[in-house]
């Protein structure tokens, strides 16, 4: 049963004054700064853990998705996912300092899936946590955030599987269950849906206090933005709310939101009246998104929800690397953990992520705070240096290294170390006052030229996954003489 929202229409039907630099800049701070969060997806699909009917659904892919997977209506999902779901108390604390001890500096999570189960106790509906289980699962985690000083974030799906309002006919490429099939209970009157959309918004925007990201989930080319969300409305009420919020794009599928049409993929131009970043899925961009603020959401294995059959985990090492390699490029990553139907976090997600937090412990001045690389070779481009005498010199292999940058200090972070025991970085022009490992602080010999630098390392790495060498520069912005 849904019960009847409370009207929040407005009249807007073109997007807002695009803010001055000035006010963006200051807005954007803090997440720029940040470089690592952590998604948390947890829902009523984390119970049946990518099982249905006593079967394997998939041993990889997302079990998040079971509902459509499965092309089960919503009673006969909720009859199946609800008895398995039952969060423990403490879980969103265990959630919270695990992020705190990988070096999060926020966490995102589902306050509601395309599956429609809210996560917090909602007085639009009765399928929510606070009519089933009689608890706010989103308070809950909104105080472990700041009990460990993280910040907040709230991932909302616009998509609903479960309101008998939703006209899933008027898109052809947004899941649901019933695709294909006439609705159960006749004509659909989708305002009334999207009433119900902003009034749940609404009181999660209102209801917890300051509210740092909200990321929307997901628009198609022929269904998005004003005509299926009413978004620019949706977004003028959470600003209105919460005036320093970062909205991501996805209330949007087109050209000015940031999506390349041509390709489906993340494009490199987001006009920030439709959001304020970018969301590449599953991959990282090859050389960044120059110009515009981004972050790439990943899983551990292959599925956001929790799933008993997907073993498929990335090492340790990889998600390092992935996390330098985003920094180096400019964005920011987003490693999602997939809870139990209990709450608790699979043993596989905590070894990893306490694994990254020893290495950040140890480096994360390389990450937090930076900015992309100055030379890019490192990313895959074909880069060639300037020596001093006027020849060309290849820096090194872009699977070798990558670099990060902060006002008077360059980041090289090794993932190859030289067998000869020294790296070159052709064409760096800057004086180099500096150079030391981050591992011990210890000085490292610098040769420079007005080819470039050469520094004389330990035999051995002090890191396997990344060693990272810090060098201290005589100018705030590195100077790098290069061409293609």
């Amino acid at each position: 049963m849904l019960l009847a929202p409370v009207v929040l229409r407005a009249e807007t039907a073109a997007p807002p004054q695009a803010e001055t630099k000035e006010a963006r800049d200051a807005r954007m701070a803090w997440w720029r700064e940040a470089r690592f969060g952590m998604f948390v997806t947890f829902g009523l699909y984390s119970g049946l853990a990518g099982t249905w009917e006593g079967k394997p659904v998939a041993t990889n892919g997302c079990m998040e998705w079971i509902q459509e997977m499965v092309k089960a209506d919503t009673d006969t999902y909720a009859k199946a996912a609800l008895p398995l779901f039952k969060p423990k108390p403490g879980a969103a604390r265990e959630w919270a300092r695990l992020a705190k001890s990988a070096g999060c500096r926020y966490i995102v999570f589902t306050t509601k899936f395309c599956d429609g189960f809210a996560m917090f106790d909602s007085k639009v509906s009765d399928f929510d946590a606070g009519s089933v289980l009689q608890r706010d699962i989103v308070k809950e985690y909104v105080d472990a955030c700041r009990a460990e000083g993280l910040r907040v974030g709230f991932y909302h799906a616009v998509i609903d599987w479960h309101h008998d309002q939703y006209e899933y006919r008027r898109s052809t490429l947004l899941p649901h269950p019933l695709k294909g099939r006439p609705y159960p209970n006749g004509r659909r009157d989708h305002a009334k849906y999207v009433d119900y959309l902003h009034a749940q918004v609404n009181e999660l925007v209102s209801n917890y206090g300051p509210v740092d990201i909200l990321w929307f989930d997901y628009s198609a080319p022929e269904f998005q933005g004003q005509e299926a969300w009413r978004a620019f409305d949706l977004m003028k009420l959470v600003r209105e709310k919460q005036p320093r919020i970062i909205l991501n794009n996805r209330l949007f599928r087109s050209e000015e939101a940031g999506w390349n049409m041509k390709t489906g993929a993340g494009g490199s131009m987001l006009d920030t009246r439709y959001g304020d970043f970018i969301t590449p899925e599953q991959h990282v961009p090859a050389t960044g998104m120059p110009g515009v603020d981004w972050e790439t959401c990943m899983t551990m294995n292959t599925t956001w929800g929790y799933s008993d059959h997907d073993h498929d985990w990335k090492s340790s090492e990889s998600l390092i690397r992935k996390l330098v390699d985003i920094a180096s490029k400019g964005g920011n990553f987003l490693l999602n953990i997939g809870p139990k139907g209990d709450g608790s976090i699979p043993q596989e997600s905590v070894d990893r992520m306490e694994e990254i937090g020893r290495w950040m412990k140890v480096n994360g001045e390389a990450i937090y705070g930076t900015s992309a690389t100055v030379f890019g070779a490192e990313l895959g481009e074909p880069v060639k240096s300037k020596t001093g005498d006027g020849k060309e010199a290849l820096v090194s292999s872009a699977d070798d290294w990558r670099c990060t940058t902060r006002p008077g200090k360059i980041y090289l972070h090794l993932f190859k170390w030289p067998a000869d025991g020294k790296f070159e970085l052709p064409g760096l022009q800057s004086k180099v006052t500096k150079a030391y490992l981050l591992a011990d602080r210890k000085e490292l010999k610098v040769e420079q030229s007005a080819g470039g630098v050469s520094l004389v390392l330990p035999a051995e790495a002090p890191d396997k996954t990344a060693s990272v060498i810090c060098l201290d520069i005589a100018d705030r912005v590195a100077r790098v003489a290069t061409q293609k």
